[in-house]
């Protein structure tokens, strides 16, 4: 089995795991994957390689596009594969959520960020109104929207893409969850907001222990935030290690071929964002 490990008996998240798609055998071969309490974890492959199938399968969302998986996925001592339906969303937002790559199409247009914000807030909590509204704006002042309360007001269609992404990720850190996915978040973004995003990312991971499953084809960017890196190919687990080990002794030709095709990996690595 392709495997990634880590040193750490408690590891919140252990995947192993085979997807197959109707027509379509084997789109993840006999993946595993382990993440450790506080850790940001980067999955680095192209498209179809199999990286967002793997956050579907995690959160057991993979029979909205028709997939089956066979395996475990053990988070938090609990195997989600054996779960109701029920316990499955009851866990969702709550303890495991999920940050995707195009803001203004995860938020509904037709309401108000303040209301998105008390639904999710709502799903999974319990408690008067002044209870969620102080919980929305903590939320909100994490991820630097500092005009929160002005932002409560507006829709979707009112805010920049950055704001917009921030917005879906204090909506993902609201309950304050044990582990983030966070598939593409930067893909939509300029260069300034992406790394202001990652730099986010870099801070929340910090400051609430949080793990982070960093989905993106994006290895400059994963290098500047995660720890580890793992290498997904035509969905295989072909690589992983920590970012030095990966960046300075790959072993495999796809990892060295990714690396060369980078502009400037050396001075982005002098001083990765999880380590100021």
């Amino acid at each position: 089995m392709n495997s990634l490990t880590v040193d750490n008996k408690d590891a919140i998240l252990s995947v192993q795991i085979s997807v197959d798609y109707p027509g379509k055998q084997n789109v993840l071969r006999d993946v595993s994957l382990e993440i450790a309490q506080g850790e940001i974890l980067g999955l680095v492959g192209e498209s179809g390689s199999g990286k967002s199938t793997l956050s579907l399968a995690i959160l057991g969302l993979l029979g909205l596009k028709g997939g089956t998986a066979h395996g475990r996925v053990v988070f938090l001592g609990r195997d989600l594969m054996t779960l109701s339906k029920r316990e499955l969303r009851e866990l969702r937002g709550r303890q495991l959520s999920l940050v995707l790559q195009s803001p203004h199409a995860s938020l509904n247009p037709a309401l108000k960020i303040g209301t998105q914000l008390t639904e999710a807030w709502k799903a999974h909590a319990r408690g008067n109104r002044v209870q969620c509204r102080r919980d929305i704006l903590s939320a909100m002042q994490m991820v630097s929207l500092v005009d929160g309360e002005a932002l409560l007001n507006r829709r979707p269609s009112e805010l920049s893409v950055g704001q917009a992404q921030r917005v879906l990720i204090a909506l993902a850190i609201l309950h304050r969850p044990a582990l983030l996915i966070a598939d593409e978040p930067t893909s939509a973004l300029d260069m300034i907001t992406q790394s202001e995003i990652l730099r986010l990312f870099a801070q929340l991971n910090r400051d609430l222990r949080m793990s982070i499953l960093f989905i993106s084809h994006d290895l400059l960017a994963v290098a500047s935030l995660c720890h580890r890196i793992a290498i997904l190919k035509d969905g295989e687990l072909i690589e992983s290690g920590s970012t030095e080990a990966i960046f300075n002794h790959p072993r495999h030709g796809y990892t060295r071929q990714l690396i060369a095709a980078l502009p400037s990996a050396p001075a982005l690595l002098e001083e990765p964002m999880t380590r100021k």
